[in-house]
């Protein structure tokens, strides 16, 4: 073996070690908050703790209306924290629903070590107390970017009326190989957040919203996802769309108004 073959060898192992041992940095990009942090919005709002197990909280925010035709559980993407993506939520309470935010652990003010399956069951503890107060029927789970997968996995084990995904990825995995493409990802990563593998077993209609220009998730991922189950999964292109300028759009909010007015 010639010797450059083996510091190419070497160059890919020590790269695998640093991309496992960084991946939190690499992947997560959280703004944390004090505890004491006090949020203000226009409109109405409550604050909520889900306390999942000792040193587990998980914080969120409830905008509700005086009559709602249900609740939207919102599962951001994986920047900053729900002081920030709490703007999102006028986009579905002007059309009289409730909306709830959550932050994942380690961002805002939610606490705990992460792990996938901690994250998961996390967002399951969420929804049954949500559930509490909820018809499943009125119900319904939207995914951002990074909390697709979080959104369908949920939608999977439950019964909610729809499922929505906003620029979501095939799986985790196929996301992080376009940017290293020469490293054992799958050796290496520890979120793999399978989409393709939940979605089949999501019984509601599920409605994916994704931007024609997405360089960050193209919109061939989520072509992929629709191929699962045509017959129950509306893949709507925003044209000229990017990643992170959807609601940027008229269509998105004219597709959204269509979603909800169901």
């Amino acid at each position: 073996m010639p010797p450059f073959v083996g510091y190419i060898l070497i160059g890919i192992a020590i790269l695998s070690v640093l991309a496992y041992l960084l991946q939190e940095r690499l992947i997560f990009k959280p703004e944390k908050l004090k505890q004491d942090f006090q949020f203000r919005y226009d409109a109405p709002f409550k604050e909520y703790f889900f306390d999942i197990e000792q040193g587990v909280r998980i914080n969120g925010l409830h905008f509700y209306r005086e009559n709602p035709k249900g609740l939207i559980l919102y599962f951001h993407g994986n920047t900053r924290s729900i002081k920030g993506w709490a703007r999102y939520a006028k986009d579905f309470y002007r059309y009289d629903y409730d909306v709830v935010l959550v932050d994942y652990r380690g961002f805002g003010k939610s606490t705990g070590k992460r792990s996938e399956k901690d994250m998961l069951n996390d967002m399951q503890f969420v929804y049954d107390r949500l559930n509490e107060k909820y018809n499943e029927d009125h119900l319904i789970i939207y995914g951002r970017s990074m909390g697709s997968g979080f959104a369908t996995k949920l939608a999977s084990d439950n019964n909610p009326r729809y499922l929505i995904l906003d620029a979501p990825y095939f799986n985790f995995l196929r996301v992080i190989e376009r940017f290293l493409p020469i490293l054992p990802v799958r050796f290496v990563l520890r979120y793999h957040l399978r989409t393709d593998k939940w979605l089949p077993n999501v019984k509601c209609h599920t409605y994916i919203i994704h931007g024609t220009k997405d360089w960050l998730i193209p919109i061939k991922q989520s072509e992929a996802l629709q191929k699962i189950n045509p017959n129950k999964i509306t893949l709507i292109r925003i044209q000229g769309g990017g990643h992170n300028n959807l609601p940027s759009f008229p269509e998105y909010h004219h597709f959204i108004r269509d979603i909800l007015k169901y």
